[in-house]
């Protein structure tokens, strides 16, 4: 998960962010680490262009991307699918 969490800072520009400052269960957004709707867009093209997996329904997004467990899990699924 630790490099899920780098993608995330590098796509996202957190320069004072480490991997180990993100917990893999910290809410992403509001009270967690406090990501908005444009960083929501952001983690959506990270992972169309890391891990070729497009998001099928707009709906799914807050599920997703509520931490970086439920975004890594949604990985593994579609990998899993797609291999």
């Amino acid at each position: 998960m630790s490099d899920l969490k780098s993608q995330i800072i590098a796509q996202l520009n957190l320069q004072d962010v480490k991997p180990e400052d993100i917990g893999d269960d910290q809410p992403l957004f509001v009270e967690g680490l406090g990501l908005d709707s444009i960083d929501a867009l952001e983690l959506i093209v990270l992972l169309q262009q890391q891990y070729q997996i497009k998001l099928s329904n707009s709906d799914e997004g807050p599920n997703v991307f509520r931490t970086v467990r439920t975004m890594a899990e949604y990985i593994k699924a579609h990998q899993a699918q797609n291999s």
